[in-house]
């Protein structure tokens, strides 16, 4: 067995039809997904603490954030367009990389999430 086996985009789509999860998710729903994350965390929590650290700074700092964001989404999307299943970064990274990349991706994902639920619910618990 080897730690960079990939799996097959075929065997991934037969196994999608099988399964019955469905690309529910549009455009539009994606969007505002995405514009909740920057009010939750940006606004709520970023904005004042950048403030104090970087000054006048924090608009430059706002769009370097914002351009990281924006190649960090036409990555995904070119992987979503490679592999046509439902799935995320996992999925992805499993057919295209390989399973010790995905594995890596996969525990990226979940200190992303801690990271991010974390510093929304601090940024919260200081408003109350």
């Amino acid at each position: 067995m080897s730690l960079f086996r990939k799996k097959d985009i075929h065997e991934l789509i037969a196994k999608q039809s099988h399964s019955g999860l469905k690309r529910d998710l549009g455009t539009w729903d994606l969007t505002l997904l995405g514009v909740g994350a920057v009010v939750g965390t940006g606004i709520f929590v970023l904005s004042g603490t950048g403030a104090i650290m970087a000054g006048p700074g924090v608009i430059l700092s706002f769009i370097v954030a914002g351009l990281a964001c924006l190649f960090a989404a036409l990555t995904y999307a070119e992987f979503a367009s490679t592999v046509p299943v439902s799935g995320s970064a996992y999925t992805y990274a499993y057919a295209t990389l390989g399973e010790f990349f995905a594995f890596m991706i996969g525990w990226c994902l979940i200190s992303e999430y801690l990271l991010a639920v974390s510093a929304v619910s601090a940024g919260w618990s200081g408003y109350a």
